[in-house]
């Protein structure tokens, strides 16, 4: 930098006035971007995503069809352009899912809820069963244990399990009202992993891979095409995508979600950002793989609200 400056000294000074400029936005932009990254949370969620011995690999347990990039629709409104004439998943390989007991439980989830906000949720004896089974399943994963030993010396959890479940399930599980005219109408998992409808006019939630898929081979949704950055497209190994889709005849003008990564690790990593934060609404910026995403989290009391990973920038190819 001192080399720099010292060149600069030698021009003109409208020269040294427009160089030494140069220097101040550059290294402010350095240094912002240095700031914006949580390193800490990086650095543990790089190795949840080595742990993730769950992940599907693309192009072999999976594939996808990009195809069309999304055009612009205004958020409420349900009439899109599709981009896309064939779905986004053209193979799931559905017998490993099954065979892997953290997705098989998650399976069983994915039918225990009311689809609009509004409708009072009752959760029966076997769905509570389903809930906790599914916890017992994941926190046996070597993806959970690291989360739950990371957050203990965070002070953030307790180190017995017994106390940890209890705090997953108050997280994830608990019934609030999200529509205030109505009873409990929806938890955490349901919004983020199984999708809700607002008022009938829009959707709400809907982030996970294995959902979209389930619901896309339904014929209930409707890859319209991926959402991404001026001259950048995905490719088809990506695991992490913004999309643009309609579900029973509503339009998510941008949706995003993770591809191929396990039901543990999404749990861990949104519990993670949720519990190290105070703010009604956290928006995180991590380095995770070859991934750099904002990942955002809201909070309704002691449970999560939303959360979902926005795709700022990969290894993606330019057009």
């Amino acid at each position: 930098m001192f080399f720099g400056v010292t060149m600069a000294l030698r021009c003109s000074g409208r020269d040294v006035s427009l160089l030494l400029l140069c220097f101040t936005l550059t290294y402010a932009l350095i240094d912002a971007s240095s700031q914006d990254v949580d390193q800490d949370l990086s650095n543990i969620m790089n190795e949840l995503w080595k742990l993730d011995t769950n992940r599907l690999k693309p192009g072999t347990d999976y594939t996808i069809s990009l195809q069309g990039k999304a055009g612009y629709v205004s958020q409420g409104s349900n009439t899109a352009r599709d981009h896309a004439q064939s779905p986004l998943f053209s193979y799931v390989n559905e017998g490993k899912l099954k065979s892997i007991k953290t997705y098989s439980n998650f399976l069983d989830l994915l039918d225990n809820y009311e689809k609009s906000t509004g409708v009072t949720e009752a959760v029966t004896p076997e769905e509570l069963a389903e809930n906790y089974r599914f916890l017992d399943s994941i926190l046996q994963t070597e993806v959970m244990k690291r989360a739950h030993k990371y957050l203990v010396s965070k002070g953030k959890s307790r180190a017995d399990l017994r106390s940890f479940k209890n705090q997953l399930y108050d997280i994830w599980f608990r019934l609030y009202h999200r529509d205030r005219s109505a009873g409990e109408d929806s938890c955490g998992f349901e919004h983020v992993f199984v999708g809700e409808t607002k008022y009938g006019r829009e959707i709400a939630g809907f982030h996970n891979w294995v959902q979209f898929y389930l619901e896309e081979k339904s014929r209930h949704l409707d890859y319209k095409g991926y959402k991404a950055r001026d001259r950048e497209a995905p490719d088809a190994r990506a695991h992490v995508l913004n999309v643009q889709f309609s579900w029973n005849g509503l339009v998510k003008p941008v949706g995003s979600c993770f591809i191929g990564v396990s039901p543990e690790f999404e749990v861990a990593l949104f519990t993670l950002v949720f519990l190290k934060s105070t703010g009604r609404v956290t928006r995180t910026v991590v380095n995770v793989d070859r991934y750099q995403l904002e990942v955002v989290v809201s909070r309704h009391g002691r449970s999560i609200g939303t959360s979902y990973p926005k795709l700022l920038s990969s290894g993606h190819r330019r057009l």
